[in-house]
């Protein structure tokens, strides 16, 4: 993963390996994309979905997310399922035909972090379309089997490609202890507010509910499954009547609040809303500094932890899908085709917004 780069040459195969490659604000186009030679523990995927993230839309828009700036030409992409093509010679757990959901992040296996198992924080992560490393938008992709899950027939390669932001959703329910016991709160409606908020009913959650800025937002949050929904505004002298009225609605106590947005107001709002002794999970990341209302928070013992992408959560995901006990399919609002038209229109499409929640790629 990460390997290769733009080339005339043609695969083994004779066919030109092709993908979405962005090469500048608001230009991506679809290029020869040259795959390394597979390694022992290697397979060779065809892709057939890839579902758009918002970062993916951050580096079109601006060629940057956060920290990670693009610097040169980059093919774009990380949420995504396909069947297996070739496997290496040590790869004794899949074969071709499998089907399977892609983990997209290649740690170093070395390092303390690694070896703790929080291999999510390693300093040496390979991570599709984070730059400088290449993502997965394209007919191929060579990557680590043992970062390749088989999906059972009763999953679709789509809903195995969003096994990726439902593991933000799930890692997050791992780092607020969800459980039968714990009500939720989680604050911003979009496509990590609504997989957090499924995870959560999947870990045992009694009673969920979901605040946000925008009513159609909020309308999707309580067609698939919201207890109860607020709508927010964006200012902060709100956030005493909004907290009064986020309790009114939960009618019980609040235990655990997921921050998904991650702005001064949000944050301000978790921890004045969360229960004494409750916690708190900063999983958006809006905005880098904050000042937010820590001292009340800390004399109420509100703990607050943060998330960074996952960790082991590909198999519980994979499991949730095909016991029903998820389904993300409907988060899945627009579907595209693989040619340079239908890419272009696909983001613009995700950008906007609106009732764009998971705008997905059918290759």
């Amino acid at each position: 993963m990460g390997k290769g780069g733009m080339s005339q040459n043609k695969d083994c195969e004779g066919e030109k390996n092709m993908a979405a490659w962005l090469l500048g604000v608001n230009n991506l186009k679809i290029l020869p994309f040259d795959l390394p030679s597979l390694g022992p523990h290697d397979v060779r995927v065809a892709m057939k979905a890839v579902g758009i993230c918002g970062s993916d839309v951050h580096y079109l828009k601006k060629m940057r997310c956060g920290d990670f700036v693009v610097k040169e030409p980059m093919v774009i992409g990380h949420e995504c399922a396909g069947v297996i093509e070739e496997v290496g010679s040590e790869v004794k757990h899949l074969v071709v035909g499998d089907r399977v959901a892609l983990e997209p992040g290649i740690s170093c296996w070395r390092c303390n972090l690694c070896k703790e198992g929080s291999y999510n924080l390693c300093t040496e992560m390979k991570f599709f379309a984070t730059p400088p490393i290449h993502g997965s938008l394209a007919n191929k992709i060579v990557h680590p089997a043992d970062l390749c899950f088989k999906l059972p027939d009763e999953v679709s390669l789509e809903e195995g490609a969003m096994c990726e932001p439902l593991s933000v959703g799930v890692y997050a329910c791992r780092r607020g202890n969800v459980g039968p016991e714990k009500n939720v709160l989680v604050i911003g409606a979009g496509p990590i507010g609504l997989v957090t908020m499924l995870a959560a009913r999947a870990f045992g959650a009694p009673r969920i509910v979901i605040v946000d800025v925008d009513d159609q937002r909020l309308s999707v949050a309580k067609k698939l499954g919201a207890d109860g929904t607020v709508k927010v505004s964006a200012n902060k002298q709100d956030i005493a009547a909004e907290v009064e009225e986020i309790h009114k609605t939960m009618g019980a106590e609040v235990n655990v609040t997921f921050d998904c947005v991650g702005f001064d107001k949000t944050m301000s709002t978790a921890l004045t809303a969360t229960n004494p002794g409750g916690r708190v999970c900063l999983v958006g990341m809006g905005h880098t500094e904050m000042t937010v209302p820590l001292t009340p928070a800390a004399a109420r013992e509100v703990d607050i932890v943060g998330i960074f992408r996952y960790k082991n959560t590909w198999p519980l995901c994979i499991e949730f899908l095909r016991s029903g006990k998820i389904d993300v399919k409907p988060l899945i609002t627009h579907r595209f085709g693989f040619s340079e038209k239908e890419v272009q229109e696909a983001f613009e499409t995700s950008a906007r917004g609106g009732n764009a929640i998971k705008v997905m790629f059918n290759l």
